[in-house]
């Protein structure tokens, strides 16, 4: 029996879980040309014309086909027939030996959230269908996630300049070409979706072979997980609130005893985060590692101190700091008269006014700290434990430090024109909740 397209009708009810939107929305719509997106687009560009508003579609181009530079001409053209705004973001530069389909996730992910930022569009839509959601729960299984990694992928994701919504997560692919037959609209077989070396095709064919009902069965489970990780999201969050105190400086200081009041798996979750957090890290350290270091805290058996996601776990008192080793921290050299704002080491945004000299933005170290105090004495007297001065971002030119932002030292820069760094670590301490939401 051949599948029923989406309605616009359905497609207002799917939208309302994913809400709420402001008068007259603009939504960005990530659109490759398959049938998901193309179907995705034509139902959001009805949604947002009924409500007085727009859409811009996103396409991505990552240079790794031949035709994929068509293949977004293309994709222009259909945007431009139906009266759809439509840009396309290229992916430039090398491209790794290893690695690619991750990479390419990434540089996706990173030019859709930059070209958001540029038009002011708050929401961006995603065509991930019930079909995706399937295969990302078994491919998660198969690398031995835990109940947090299979809920898969939420309705809504909030990030920093925009949400991601997923409006037909509970949709069966089959249904978007429906869609799409409907409205007399053609779209692009991408030939890598038949491409068996990549494991999400290989689990694909597995659930087209499988018996019917097998992907709404998985992505009902990923359903359930989702509401499970959504109450645990909120007691980690609850207990950071808690037991951590988090300084501008990049570190944090732990108390135990409040983090032990918390049960074992929120707990250890907790502490988790704080390492991704002061470790510069996208993801929290999976393993046992963390488990035993949680325990370890909580029965006062710390000792004289751990290392653990690039962060040196100490003794202070009664609880402990949680701060960056300062080895492994990169260095990077600046182009002399540039404007610039790096993202250092995962944890700092440092920003730098243009000079004449070239510059080098690095830790600073054991060395540079008895350097600096050597210059100015009264700088031994700021309240900041040694071990996170060694970690912090430091400038150098020619002729010694230029500046230490956070601990306000500069030299050779007008009163107008001063460094900073703000910590603006890559994972938030305690990031949006997991959105589970009713998909039937």
């Amino acid at each position: 029996m051949s599948a029923d397209g989406v309605s616009d009708e359905e497609f207002d009810r799917l939208m309302a879980r994913c809400g709420p939107f402001e008068p007259r929305p603009l939504l960005a719509v990530a659109v490759s040309g398959g049938a998901d997106s193309m179907a995705l687009a034509l139902l959001a560009h009805a949604w947002a014309r009924a409500r007085r508003g727009r859409i811009l579609a996103l396409t991505v181009d990552h240079a790794l086909r031949p035709e994929a530079r068509a293949e977004a001409r293309a994709v222009a053209r259909w945007m431009k027939r139906r009266g759809i705004a439509h840009r396309t973001l290229g992916w430039r530069g090398a491209k790794p030996a290893t690695g690619l389909q991750a990479a390419a996730r990434e540089a996706r992910y990173r030019l859709l959230g930059e070209a958001c930022r540029a038009a002011g569009a708050l929401h961006l839509l995603l065509a991930h269908t019930r079909d995706d959601q399937a295969e990302t729960v078994l491919l998660r299984l198969a690398a031995g996630s835990g109940p947090h990694g299979l809920a898969a992928m939420p309705t809504v994701r909030e990030h920093a300049d925009y949400r991601a919504l997923r409006p037909l997560l509970g949709v069966p692919r089959a249904r978007l070409r429906a869609t799409l037959a409907a409205r007399g609209q053609a779209w692009i077989e991408d030939p890598s979706n038949r491409d068996e070396r990549f494991a999400r095709i290989r689990v694909r064919r597995a659930l087209a072979d499988a018996e019917t009902g097998g992907a709404a069965a998985l992505a009902a489970a990923a359903a359930e997980l989702g509401r499970f990780r959504a109450e645990r999201e909120h007691l980690i969050a609850v207990a950071l609130a808690r037991a951590v105190r988090l300084f501008p400086e990049g570190y944090a200081r732990l108390d135990p005893a409040a983090l032990a009041e918390a049960p074992a798996d929120v707990g250890w979750r907790a502490l988790g985060a704080v390492l991704a957090t002061i470790g510069g890290l996208a993801h929290v350290p999976r393993g046992d590692s963390v488990r035993r270091l949680h325990a370890d805290l909580c029965a006062g058996a710390l000792g004289g101190g751990r290392t653990l996601g690039r962060c040196r776990v100490l003794p202070a008192g009664a609880g402990c700091l949680i701060l960056r080793e300062s080895r492994g921290l990169p260095s990077a050299r600046l182009r002399a008269g540039a404007t610039a704002v790096v993202h250092w080491d995962g944890r700092f945004a440092v920003g730098i006014p243009a000079r004449r000299e070239r510059l080098e933005l690095g830790p600073l170290g054991a060395a540079g700290w008895a350097e600096l105090a050597g210059l100015e004495p009264e700088l031994r007297e700021v309240a900041l434990p040694y071990p996170a001065r060694l970690a912090l971002p430091a400038l150098r030119d020619a002729h010694g430090f230029a500046a230490v932002p956070a601990i306000a030292f500069r030299r050779g820069f007008g009163p107008k024109k001063t460094p900073f760094a703000a910590f603006e670590p890559l994972r938030p301490l305690a990031p949006a909740l997991f959105a589970a939401r009713d998909l039937a």
